[in-house]
């Protein structure tokens, strides 16, 4: 995109943001037909201060406009910037299973290499190192895909573990592009891993493509479709009369969950407590908190999810006293990622229930115990702002400073 005209990157990013000239030019305090002949490139943007109001407006840095290759700031690198974002797309947008069709392809890393890339990748994730894994997802899809197209028409065995790593790297990719807002993509790559998983021949990997379908639709705002698939998926995963095995049980554990947080979005309660007590049962048969197949489910997961689905019912009190209850030792031997998000959970219950001291402290735990999960991400920065305005009087010295290390003002 280096090389297209000012314009044409101002109306690349607007389309990004979903924003219409209209919506745009009123931002700017601009015409609508001034906005239409920029992008056009009838009308040269020659003053720095507009195209810094424009990258204000787009939420981008002044330099991808100009089409320069973006300085990294160091309190961003720990999160998903822009570039990388466009880099994970570029990668997303490769066709190598197509292009095998039609010519050799490109010499792929050892399985045994790639598994080992693939396992390193899910634990950045869920210690909420977004940034690292950023920088490696590109590489790693790029990998993963060459993999794929290289032992697709090889050994049957080969050819699904290949898939299997590949399906892996898209629900890594889907997950944190979520974390970020980047819906759309997270949609696409949960997507492109039911396909790949269905020919690993892995029942339980494509429930996993599910879930994150499920989780990317209900971050889209398409809550009954979400609801939908984790429950029918959930159905078919369901444990017979002999006993299950445990990554059977995690995996229709989760999809339960996150079919009980779709219902919450609809205000939907009965299925809500059905859909966690039908959890809570998955999760004593598991015996305790396991992270088969990098779900980290079981009976302290369930405790988080009633919290979070009693936030997305407005019921911050009932959170806060889950909360309260939880058995601590479970709690913390939850990895960093699942914990910092059920502290973001929490801060939203207690701004619930007007107490904006105490959802401070549980950002501020947050950030302590996983930064990147808490300053990445859109929702954090909107309950920081939320606390800041309702504050009385000057904010505590900790808060003000983790607004102005995140950029949120009141």
């Amino acid at each position: 995109m280096d090389e297209l005209p000012i314009g044409r990157r101002v109306a690349y990013w607007r389309g990004r943001r979903k924003m219409s000239q209209q919506v745009f030019a009123d931002r700017l305090g601009k015409s609508k037909s001034w906005v239409d002949k920029v992008e056009r490139g009838v009308r040269r943007l020659d003053k720095f201060s507009v195209v810094y109001d424009i990258a204000d407006v787009l939420q981008v840095d002044v330099q991808l406009l100009l089409g320069k290759e973006v300085e990294r700031k160091p309190e961003t690198q720990n999160c998903i910037d822009q570039v990388e974002v466009e880099e994970i797309r570029a990668a997303l947008e490769r066709y190598d299973q197509m292009s095998a069709f039609f010519q050799a392809v490109p010499q792929s890393p050892p399985l045994a290499e790639m598994h080992k890339a693939v396992s390193h990748a899910w634990l950045t994730y869920q210690h909420a190192k977004y940034g690292a894994l950023a920088r490696a997802l590109p590489k790693l899809l790029r990998d993963a895909q060459a993999a794929d197209s290289a032992h697709a028409n090889g050994d049957s065995e080969q050819a699904k573990r290949a898939a299997h790593l590949l399906g892996q790297v898209y629900q890594i990719a889907s997950s944190a592009l979520r974390k970020v807002g980047e819906h759309e993509l997270s949609w696409l790559a949960a997507d492109r891993s039911i396909a790949v998983s269905q020919r690993a021949g892995d029942q339980l990997l494509a429930g996993l493509a599910s879930y994150r379908v499920g989780s990317a639709l209900l971050a889209l705002g398409r809550v009954r479709p979400s609801l939908e698939v984790n429950v029918n998926i959930a159905n078919r995963l369901a444990p017979g009369p002999n006993r299950p095995e445990a990554e059977q049980l995690s995996v229709y554990g989760m999809l339960l969950l996150n079919g009980a947080m779709s219902a919450s979005r609809i205000g939907d309660s009965a299925t809500v407590r059905d859909l966690l007590s039908g959890a809570e049962q998955a999760a004593l048969e598991l015996g305790g908190d396991f992270n088969h197949y990098w779900t980290s489910f079981g009976p302290t997961n369930v405790q988080l999810h009633r919290c979070a689905t009693a936030v997305e019912l407005g019921d911050g009190r009932t959170a806060v006293e889950v909360h309260d209850r939880m058995e601590k030792a479970g709690f913390h031997a939850l990895l960093p990622e699942r914990r910092a998000h059920h502290y973001l959970d929490i801060a939203r219950g207690y701004t619930q229930i007007g107490d904006v001291e105490k959802a401070g402290e549980m950002l501020l735990e947050g950030d302590r115990l996983a930064p990147s999960e808490i300053r990445c991400r859109p929702l954090a920065h909107e309950v920081l702002s939320d606390v800041l305005r309702r504050t009385r009087g000057t904010p505590p010295a900790p808060i003000a400073e983790l607004a102005e290390q995140m950029g949120v003002g009141v």
